[in-house]
Formats: structure tokens, sequence, C-alpha cells
């Protein structure tokens, strides 16, 4: 896949996780009372280049017409659609592939399931999670909790595992990584430059009062740390 470019079938296709330099999770909960598509549309507007339905404490039937409605969004753009944890529901709104935690089906039962071109994640906080990702034909890893973060639930916190950590995991893995947890427009730098692509964030996005503007703001960060 390449940036920007149109397929044989005259259709955007979504950049391709190394160039993914800013990755929207979307999570209603944490956004002002904003509806999540609203907020994607407006990070869509100020340059965001992936976005995962995350959607953590909804059920699968309205996580699935969100997703459609985040499908219809993305079409005809290059942000890349990208489902959490659920293969099914990945197949079901069409989207560009799917994030699986540690706790989740396999990284190539998703491959099996969704086919080559798919864009298949994986989480990892160890260099071992990373590698055995890797091997597996993961595309990209979402590393972290970088700083820490407050979007799980309490039992499953963690405490940040920093940017070194993050530069460990970078250089065992032939495959991008891309920085997550607690992560905003201050603190990014450190994550690039330990050799993520980029970050991934919810609330620094979806708190903000003005989501779009929070957006170009991560992405310059990112782009100054390069």
């Amino acid at each position: 896949m390449s940036s920007g470019t149109s397929g044989s079938n005259g259709t955007v296709e979504p950049k391709p996780p190394a160039e993914w330099r800013t990755y929207l999770l979307t999570q209603r909960n944490r956004s002002a009372g904003r509806e999540s598509t609203a907020i994607a549309e407006a990070a869509i507007e100020a340059g965001i280049d992936a976005i995962q339905l995350r959607e953590k404490g909804v059920d699968a039937r309205q996580r699935y017409r969100l997703g459609r409605r985040l499908r219809d969004r993305t079409a005809g753009t290059d942000v890349a659609f990208i489902v959490n944890d659920r293969i099914d529901l990945a197949a079901a709104v069409d989207a560009d592939g799917v994030h699986l935690g540690q706790s989740d089906l396999p990284v190539g039962v998703a491959r099996e399931r969704l086919g080559p071109s798919a864009i298949v994640g994986c989480s990892a906080s160890t260099v071992a999670e990373a590698t055995a990702a890797a091997e597996a034909g993961a595309d990209y890893l979402g590393v972290g909790a970088v700083y820490g973060s407050d979007s799980k639930a309490v039992a499953d916190r963690k405490d940040g595992i920093g940017p070194e950590r993050v530069r460990e995991i970078a250089a065992a893995v032939p495959i991008p990584v891309v920085g997550i947890g607690g992560i905003d427009a201050d603190n990014a730098a450190p994550v690039v430059a330990a050799g993520a692509a980029g970050v991934a964030v919810i609330s620094a996005i979806t708190a903000a009062e003005d989501p779009g503007a929070a957006t170009r703001d991560l992405r310059e960060a990112v782009a100054d740390a390069r």
C-alpha cells in the first residue's frame, strides 16, 4: 500500500503504519459529551493518519453502527480505519484492519480471517511480546503505556514503561512502532526520538476543547521530533 494513491478499483488506499504520525482511538465517554463521529471528522480534517474504533464499554451492536459511520467518513481518504480487538467486527464494517491486545485472538488468526492486505496491529509492552508479534506477522506495534494511562479500568492500569522501553522495542523489531499511553503534544517528542513512527492518543484529542487544533498540535510535535 502507498499513501494517498488510488488502487486498481479507483479507491484511495490507506496510509501504511510506517507513515502513521498521529493515530486517534475513539472513546465517547472521554469526549466531553460529543459524538465520536464528530471528533473523528475534526481529526480527519486536521490531518490525522489513522483512526481506531475503540469504544470500550459499548455493546457490539452500538460499536457496529459507529463503525459503519466511521467507515463512511474515512472512505475516499487515506486515513486508515482500524477496529480494536474484534476481528469479526473489523470484517463486518469493512475496516482496513484490526488491533489486537495480548489477550485477544492471535495475529495469525486475524491474518487468516481478514486477508493478506489487512493491517494487523498488536499491543506490546516488552521486547518479548514485540518480537513474538512481529514474527507472527503483525504490521505494526502499539507500544505502551508509555507514560501510564487512565483510559483503562483500574485493575488493568499499569505504570508507564517510558520512552527507553520504546527505544528497546523499536530496535528489536523490523516493523513500525506507535507509542501509546498518556501521550499528548507536550510529551510526544521523546517517544518519537526513541524510534516510534508516531503516537496514538485518546484524551489528547477527544477531550480537547478543539479536537482539530489538538490534532494539528500533535502532528506538529511529532514532526518537530523527527
